[in-house]
């Protein structure tokens, strides 16, 4: 099973690049080939129609949608600002439904958000889960997110709270089990 993790933060000290880590490793942990990525590794203009048809597709866009098409399933972390995504997801999701066929039809995802907030970025991902459900992408009924993020982990990259981590390790677990499935449909 190859599963792409990634994340849609910027930031260098971002905790959901922390907690996109710690996915990879629960996921691997569990056997599965993972494919790490940050969003900042696929360059790609703000979503304009006359840029596409004057350029076409950025290749940053093209590259994304390959690691997707080439993955089991996906888990993203994402932050929330504002009660919303980052502009850098939404965009990334805006040129990926220009690419045909659309790499995310018929995949799968994980959602997940870490946030300094008390309910840990969990709007920001219902409005996400709107975008890629409308792209034919099967996101996994449960959320992850991790309220008050920034002192939720360990100085090796766990989380402090033993429950939480249980939590997370069940949920990638599950996850992971149904993308296969979801995958090979």
């Amino acid at each position: 099973m190859k599963i792409f993790v990634y994340s849609a933060s910027l930031r260098e000290e971002s905790v959901n690049l922390k907690l996109s880590k710690l996915i990879a490793k629960v996921a691997e942990s569990l056997g599965a080939e993972v494919d790490f990525a940050r969003i900042n590794e696929f360059d790609m203009p703000m979503y304009n129609f006359d840029d596409q048809e004057s350029s076409g597709v950025p290749a940053g866009a093209h590259a994304l949608g390959e690691r997707i098409t080439a993955a089991d399933g996906m888990i993203l972390t994402s932050p929330e600002y504002n009660w919303l995504p980052p502009a850098t997801i939404k965009n990334a999701v805006d040129w990926l439904s220009r690419i045909k066929p659309v790499p995310l039809d018929r995949k799968s995802i994980l959602l997940s958000s870490a946030s300094p907030s008390l309910v840990g970025g969990a709007r920001g991902l219902i409005s996400l889960r709107v975008s890629f459900e409308a792209l034919g992408t099967w996101v996994y009924p449960k959320m992850f997110t991790l309220a008050q993020a920034p002192g939720a982990f360990n100085d090796d990259g766990t989380l402090a709270n033993e429950d939480l981590a249980k939590m997370l390790n069940s949920m990638v677990a599950d996850y992971c089990s149904a993308a296969v499935a979801l995958n090979n449909r």
